[in-house]
């Protein structure tokens, strides 16, 4: 196995052994708590310019499933169709994997999808470092490749993530059901529209940037996505229009789509310390007593100080009391932070889907 080493910003240095493609690559290094996943955590376009740091040590044991698409257009199990995350590190990577559904080893999927990996390295460390300092930039540099000096030039938050990872034109799922939803994809995990196409749905999926107020539908879906929502002026303008519509109509939002709501509504968002990326944040249903485990993916936040006065947080964090949803007190407009559709983690908040269908009528 070729040496490799991940270097952070400030300078510090991990060495370990690559396992995925030979190449040298750099992004914003990131932690996720989850115990399993790493197939649906991979190929979430949420990960888009991101180095990946799994802190469960053991990865790999169970292989990867099917990457091709099912009849309906979507993944068969992954969350898009390719992966997304810049690269993987992780603590121990198992060689041998066992499991009903695996195709081929996780190894053989990042060389193929030309994607590194680095094994070897004290993530329980990393994991400190980037809780004390907060994510920062990062590269990968293996042993006996040309370091490649744009590496050293990158910046997470300059670039528009979201442009990199949406569809590029109007694609359509279970055409002819009853009720039509637009789908906004700034980067959309491909469960969301299988939860949405369960509940007798017809999805439009729209190009982050397209105006979809030109089109006819019953409800708006704004998805989640990668990177900093001020990037996306284009989208948020669109949903201003919607706002303003007279003509009102349901709208939900997840993820990205909160802090993107938010943003039209006239809150601002901003940069979390290390963001929240696992199947375990306890969130509180605001006014009530109900907690949920939700399965979360963001770097950024919405401001509750600054929401309008005819918007009020729906949900609230119960680790560090930042935002997770918002709704209008009066217009059938909701979103959440976390994801109802669970896929990888917990099922506590699907019904969010069903509440959004009812409000579709």
């Amino acid at each position: 196995m070729r040496q490799a080493r991940l270097i952070l910003e400030d300078g510090t240095t991990f060495c370990g052994w690559s396992f995925g493609f030979d190449g040298n690559t750099s992004g914003e290094v990131v932690f996720n708590t989850a115990m399993s996943g790493y197939p649906e955590s991979l190929t979430d376009p949420s990960y888009a310019g991101q180095i990946l740091v799994t802190t469960f040590p053991l990865i790999g044991n169970y292989g990867v499933p099917d990457t091709g698409n099912g009849a309906d257009g979507l993944p068969l199990f992954m969350e898009s169709d390719r992966i997304h995350a810049k690269a993987l590190v992780v603590a121990d990577y198992s060689e041998t994997y066992s499991h009903w559904n695996a195709k081929e080893s996780l190894a053989s999927w990042l060389k193929r999808e030309k994607v590194p990996g680095i094994t070897g390295i004290d993530t329980r460390r990393l994991t400190k470092v980037l809780r004390e300092h907060g994510v920062m930039m990062g590269k990968i540099i293996l042993e006996g490749l040309d370091r490649l000096d744009h590496l050293d030039s990158l910046d997470y938050g300059s670039v528009n993530w979201v442009e990199q990872v949406s569809c590029k034109e109007v694609i359509t799922y279970n055409e002819g059901a009853n009720k039509r939803v637009v789908l906004v994809d700034c980067g959309v995990k491909a469960n969301i529209i299988r939860c949405l196409i369960r509940r007798g749905i017809e999805v439009e999926r729209v190009p982050w940037d397209y105006d979809f107020n030109q089109l006819e539908f019953d409800g708006l879906f704004l998805a989640n996505g990668p990177g900093d929502p001020e990037r996306c002026e284009k989208t948020v303008a669109h949903i201003r229009t919607f706002l303003n519509n007279p003509e009102v109509k349901p709208c939900m939002g997840i993820c990205l789509g909160n802090q993107l709501l938010a943003r039209a509504a006239g809150a601002n968002t901003y940069k979390l310390k290390y963001g929240h990326r696992s199947h375990n944040q306890p969130v509180q249903q605001v006014g009530t007593t109900r907690c949920f485990i939700t399965s979360q993916n963001h770097g950024y936040a919405v401001d509750d100080k600054t929401l309008p006065a005819e918007w009020e947080p729906l949900f609230v964090n119960m680790n560090d009391g930042s935002n997770e949803g918002i709704r209008h007190k009066k217009n059938p407009w909701m979103s959440a932070q976390f994801h109802p559709e669970a896929c990888s983690g917990p099922v506590d908040t699907e019904f969010l889907f069903d509440e959004f269908v009812k409000m579709l009528g």
